[in-house]
């Protein structure tokens, strides 16, 4: 019965678009560039390898005046290819620097979504902030939507001085999607009602119980 729910939920909680909203190709000069993005030099795009054994798409939007970075992990049925514009828009009202990536699974990323594979995805991504930006931890904001806030607090358990956290619309664990538990099983995933007392930074939350036309 364990890994029966575990399959459901597991199921329930990804749903990359299909087809993918953009490609990555490369450029003469061997750089990565994402298609539909305009040709703005503040843009830096990523293909980073997982310890999962994947590939996956990252964007660097920099602001030539930004103190802080902000680590975005998105929703749901969405990959890079739909968040241009909202991306844009951040950088520019916030004045802050954004990496943004794909799951294994979404967009031009390889492999497959599941727990284990966003939890590689960010690490790498953090990766790629600390060793090609010189980020440092508190420089950085977290940010999770939906199911991307499983890889946020499984970074942010782990990281001791951090800047912030944001979670936009955050689940307490897959199963507690399904069903009104209140205890946390072994073959829960996305565990996040548990790993939050390890977060040691400020957290704030975005959420809403009903729809207010």
């Amino acid at each position: 019965m364990g890994n029966v729910t575990g399959t459901v939920a597991a199921k329930f909680a990804f749903f990359p678009p299909e087809p993918p909203t953009y490609d990555v190709s490369r450029e003469e000069d061997g750089r990565v560039v994402v298609s539909g993005v305009t040709a703005d030099k503040n843009v830096d795009v990523h293909i980073l390898h997982t310890k999962g054994g994947n590939e996956i798409v990252a964007t660097f939007w920099k602001h030539p005046f930004a103190r802080f970075t902000v680590l975005y992990s998105h929703g749901n049925a969405a990959d890079l290819g739909q968040m241009h514009d909202l991306f844009i828009e951040l950088r520019a009202h916030l004045r802050v620097n954004i990496m943004s990536y794909d799951y294994s699974g979404y967009g031009a990323s390889t492999g497959k979504p599941s727990e284990f594979n966003t939890y590689c995805d960010i690490e790498a991504v953090y990766n790629c902030l600390k060793n090609e930006y010189g980020i440092k931890q508190e420089e950085l904001i977290l940010y999770g939507q939906s199911v991307g806030s499983g890889p946020t607090l499984h970074l942010a358990s782990k990281l001791q001085k951090l800047r912030g956290v944001v979670l936009h619309s955050a689940i307490l664990s897959g199963i507690r999607v399904l069903y009104p538990v209140k205890m946390t099983f072994w073959f829960d995933i996305f565990k996040n009602i548990d790993k939050i007392r390890h977060v040691n930074c400020p957290v704030f939350v975005i959420h809403a119980k009903q729809h207010i036309a």
